[in-house]
């Protein structure tokens, strides 16, 4: 039987960077996202679940989490751990459209102002138990303001959280990158997974190594518990491909997203939500996403 295709719809225009000239405090961000047949007081999840050689399109209507009443949505199931992904804040690089990888950039004040919106946010799910990080500042700084609203956790370390590495490209602005190194774009845009950018750079199969093994290891140490994990864009798409091989791409990862997996024993990653950013379109701080699609870096 055929699954029903239900998708997310998104505004193109809603994927540009802000204007630098604009101020932070004032802009109002574009309406994100449209869910097909989806009621204005209720958000529409779509959960994945990879199991075996399956996929499984599961569709349901849920409250918005802010009004829910039931108690028992404090509990994580026993049988898996609930991971919160969120994407770093913005950067001045990812303003100027200029291509991270593995070098160290630390967040604007843009940036920082996301990560306070979306750590008040994380203060109100309960019972989080454990946060990690990439080790990459940008990363590592929005986990460490999240912990201290989650009631002062430690930030755990992990470097196998971190970016892409993307070689000669990384400095160079993307829209220049094709005449400055020509091959290493080429290898970007390679559609091998197994192709390495020169430069030192990683395949798209050595990332996807690297990071789902990572969080495996989170997910087998806190089963039945909520913990939150900060790492980039590349690697939560690359999360996303795991947990729905045969799904569309899951649109633009935007700067302190929140993306939930569920964990369990043997081959199975589940999707829970993907994408919300209902924290930053109710206070106007600004939501960018340059590095969040198929430019992650």
């Amino acid at each position: 039987m055929s699954t029903p295709r239900t998708w997310l719809s998104i505004n193109p225009a809603s994927l540009f960077s802000r204007n630098p000239s604009q101020p932070v405090n004032h802009l109002r961000p574009p309406s994100r996202f449209t869910f097909t047949g989806a009621k204005t007081n209720a958000a529409q999840r779509l959960t994945f679940t990879r199991h075996a050689h399956a996929t499984h399109l599961l569709k349901s209507y849920m409250a918005d989490s802010h009004s829910e009443s039931n108690s028992d949505s404090s509990l994580v199931n026993p049988n898996y751990a609930e991971i919160i992904v969120v994407r770093h804040g913005e950067t001045e690089w990812n303003l100027d459209g200029r291509i991270q990888g593995h070098l160290d950039v630390e967040l604007n004040e843009a940036g920082r102002q996301q990560a306070a919106v979306v750590a008040d946010r994380l203060s109100k799910e309960p019972n989080i138990s454990a946060v990690y990080s990439s080790d990459l500042k940008r990363a590592f700084e929005t986990a460490q303001i999240i912990a201290t609203s989650c009631g002062g956790l430690e930030v755990s370390k992990e470097p196998d959280l971190r970016e892409r590495h993307l070689g000669d490209l990384q400095g160079l602005v993307l829209r220049e990158a094709a005449k400055v190194s020509t091959k290493a774009y080429q290898a970007f845009l390679s559609h091998s997974t197994d192709q390495e950018i020169p430069g030192g750079g990683e395949s798209l199969d050595q990332l996807y190594e690297r990071c789902t093994s990572s969080l495996e290891r989170i997910g087998r140490k806190h089963k039945g518990e909520r913990v939150v994990v900060v790492t980039h864009g590349g690697v939560i798409r690359t999360f996303y491909k795991q947990a729905c091989p045969n799904g569309r791409a899951g649109g633009k990862v935007l700067n302190t997203s929140i993306n939930i997996f569920h964990l369990s024993d043997g081959d199975e990653w589940t999707i829970k939500s993907w994408g919300d950013v209902s924290h930053l379109n109710r206070t106007g701080v600004l939501e960018s996403g340059f590095g969040g699609d198929r430019t992650s870096g």
